[in-house]
């Protein structure tokens, strides 16, 4: 398989970089952080660095697999349909099961399928683009 890895870590990383705007407080933060039911000691705890490297990471990988599934040089209106549909479909339909069973809230579910409609739209755009 061929892989493009300046098209791959460049997708990661405008989605990672995505991730870091949708999810603080002028757009989704507070709303996320509510709905998740975490306080402000909660998210102050832990390590940022381990915590935003392996964000990071796993955006690559994501965008690493993601690649796989487009091709190495997709058409651009079939990436971005493909990335909509992943996120929305695959991974909200996931969370979705997900939080039903563990009880989670709408508000919740819609803001977390929501990055990952876009962030998997921006892996398919960048991977068209820069592939």
């Amino acid at each position: 398989m061929e892989f493009n890895w300046i098209a791959i870590v460049a997708a990661g990383l405008s989605a990672f970089l995505v991730g870091g705007l949708w999810y603080a407080p002028p757009l989704f933060g507070k709303p996320w952080q509510t709905a998740a039911g975490l306080s402000d000691e909660q998210l102050a705890a832990g390590s940022p660095g381990k915590i935003f490297g392996f964000a990071a990471i796993l955006s690559i990988i994501a965008a690493t697999v993601f690649s796989m599934f487009v091709g190495p040089k997709p058409e651009l209106g079939f990436a971005i349909g493909a990335g909509a549909s992943a996120g929305l479909c695959w991974v909200g339909a996931t969370l979705g099961i997900l939080y039903l069973f563990e009880r989670r809230s709408l508000k919740l579910w819609a803001i977390n399928t929501g990055y990952a409609t876009i962030q998997f739209t921006l892996y398919g755009a960048v991977l068209s683009l820069i592939g």
